[in-house]
């Protein structure tokens, strides 16, 4: 258990490709005093991400990452108290102050200082919102390393691995909140205050802003506090909107992490946020549409149905799939048959989900592109017409109360009417469910309605199979249990079973073996009951050695008859005598 923990934490600390955070961090909670920055830092990107160079740790605040001395924070006034030539040295002031780490687990523990960083913060954010003045270039880099020395850290395990219940399913664990959010809301509203400003010049926000910071970004995506990825998920749809240079990094990184939970991990806490933002992305898409764009679809969207946990995330990516065919009707066969190759074989719930997407993707596909996918397509709806799970055969029935969906069925009606005509008219004799057998009279009805002759016809096939079905049925009922009597009758005879016979056969004669058998009681069949008549309990049957005349009379009917000939006559002429 412990291992694993361990492996989460650096997983979380470490998704992302690109260079290594350049900021220096001491442990929190843990120090009595001044710590040494110089050679202790923390890397958030993985796969060979390397350490800053030593420049850039030097350009740090000293009390980056430090916990500091209680009683050395002071209070620091606020921006509206010192004249507008100060505000900047006293922006600066108020970063480094910020840039102090503190332990939350423990509530009672430098409740002061806690304080005083929540007041520089919120002056901080009242500052940037009020757009008093322009930041300097300094201070919004030192604000941003700020920022990053705050947010990027390593997540808490999960709380699935953190008690080892790997089968719980997402949707029934706890919600987790991080101790130390009073702080990092602030943060995370002075983020987003930066970034919506209209006095931020996207120009010298980007130097800071940049990918390695996108990543991290993304990173925190994963955390388990909803109230995190709320807002990660406003500041990142305000980053794409504000910094169009990192617009195809953006979605690109966000692929990365949904091919990692659809093929590796199927864990992860942000898909949903995730999809909110491409869900505006995706409305924002220019036509004709890039095949970016359609690969997108096909490669990361789709196959996030697969995953267990998609009924945690299905709103939005339903969302997201109805954009495409919205934007590209031409896209309706694509998605469609996507759903049909990822619908689920035995998890109701999820197969009820699907029906609801299907019905939203139906409404915006065209004629032309239903009619590509139509046979599929009602093939599975007519299995789910006859779920015996109720939700799931009534969702599939309401497909028939949407006008648009039922335009194209009726424009489509000689084909789709005999793939599901079986699956009604079994609803409506044998389903258990009242409400479900209503609903199907009702589409039947409708059926009946739009084309009286190609009703008629099919309900003339469907009895012709049932007539066919019933026969082929007997038959191999009949050829299963005549298997299973041949099974039971074969082996050895056993000595009662030797004198049932000879009792039987003295009662009704050497005749109609089937029959004897079964008066006689015996679980054999009629061959076997001739053959150990004629073999061993014939009163008159011969044993011992075979005289020369009687090897003559045999030699003369295999002459005349072969071998079957030759075994009656031997019945006749040899054992009679």
């Amino acid at each position: 258990m412990f291992n694993k923990i361990i492996k989460r934490g650096h997983r979380k600390v470490a998704k992302s490709d690109g260079a290594a955070v350049d900021y220096a961090y001491a442990p929190t909670g843990r120090s009595s005093g001044p710590v040494s920055t110089s050679n202790i830092v923390v890397n958030h990107a993985s796969r060979g991400g390397v350490p800053p160079a030593s420049s850039q740790l030097q350009q740090l605040p000293a009390t980056a990452g430090m916990v500091p001395l209680p009683g050395t924070i002071e209070n620091l006034p606020m921006f509206r108290d010192v004249p507008v030539s100060e505000r900047q040295s006293l922006f600066s002031r108020k970063l480094q102050i910020c840039c102090f780490q503190f332990d939350f687990s423990d509530t009672l523990k430098m409740t002061r200082e806690k304080e005083i960083k929540r007041q520089t913060l919120v002056d901080l954010v009242d500052f940037i919102q009020s757009g008093s003045g322009k930041i300097s270039e300094t201070n919004q880099e030192e604000m941003i390393r700020m920022i990053s020395l705050n947010i990027f850290r390593c997540l808490p395990p999960a709380s699935h691995e953190n008690t080892g219940t790997e089968n719980l399913e997402p949707e029934e664990e706890e919600s987790y909140f991080d101790p130390s959010w009073p702080h990092l809301q602030l943060v995370y509203e002075l983020l987003l205050r930066y970034v919506v400003s209209s006095d931020t010049d996207t120009k010298i926000a980007k130097r800071y802003i940049d990918h390695s910071f996108v990543l991290k970004l993304l990173d925190l995506f994963d955390s388990e506090d909803m109230r995190e990825r709320e807002y990660l998920k406003t500041i990142l749809h305000r980053i794409y909107g504000k910094f169009m240079v990192h617009r195809p990094f953006i979605r690109k990184a966000i692929n990365n992490i949904f091919y990692r939970f659809i093929y590796e991990t199927e864990r992860h806490s942000g898909i949903g946020e995730l999809l909110e933002i491409l869900g505006s992305i995706i409305n924002g898409f220019a036509l004709p549409m890039k095949e970016e764009h359609k690969l997108f679809l096909v490669r990361a969207l789709i196959p996030l149905h697969k995953p267990k946990s998609v009924a945690i995330y299905h709103q939005q990516l339903s969302y997201c799939i109805t954009q495409f065919v919205e934007k590209d009707y031409k896209l309706a066969d694509t998605v469609i048959r996507g759903l049909l190759k990822y619908w689920p074989v035995t998890n109701c719930q999820k197969e009820v989900l699907f029906l609801g997407e299907l019905e939203e993707v139906l409404e915006a596909t065209q004629a032309a592109e239903f009619q590509r996918c139509m046979v599929p397509l009602f093939r599975q709806i007519a299995r789910c017409l006859n779920s015996s799970h109720f939700q799931v055969a009534e969702r599939a029935l309401f497909l028939w109360n949407n006008e648009h969906v039922v335009s194209l069925i009726a424009q489509n009606r000689n084909i789709i009417l005999p793939i599901i005509f079986e699956a009604l008219e079994k609803n409506i004799q044998s389903h258990w469910n009242q409400a479900v057998h209503g609903l199907t009279v009702n589409v039947r009805k409708m059926f009946l309605e739009m084309d009286v002759e190609l009703f008629e016809e099919c309900q003339r096939q469907f009895a012709e199979r049932e007539a066919k079905s019933q026969i082929q049925d007997r038959e191999a009922n009949l050829f299963l249990n005549g298997m299973h009597e041949e099974k039971l009758r074969k082996g050895h005879w056993l000595e009662e079973e030797d004198e049932l016979l000879v009792a039987a056969v003295a009662v009704l004669g050497e005749r109609k073996w089937d029959a004897l058998a079964k008066a006689a009681g015996l679980r054999r069949s009629g061959k076997s009951c001739t053959l150990q008549w004629m073999n061993y309990l014939r009163p008159n049957l011969k044993h011992g050695r075979i005289t020369a005349e009687e090897e003559r009379v045999i030699i003369e009917l295999h002459e005349k008859w072969g071998g079957r000939g030759l075994r009656e006559g031997c019945q006749e002429e040899l054992i009679m005598k």
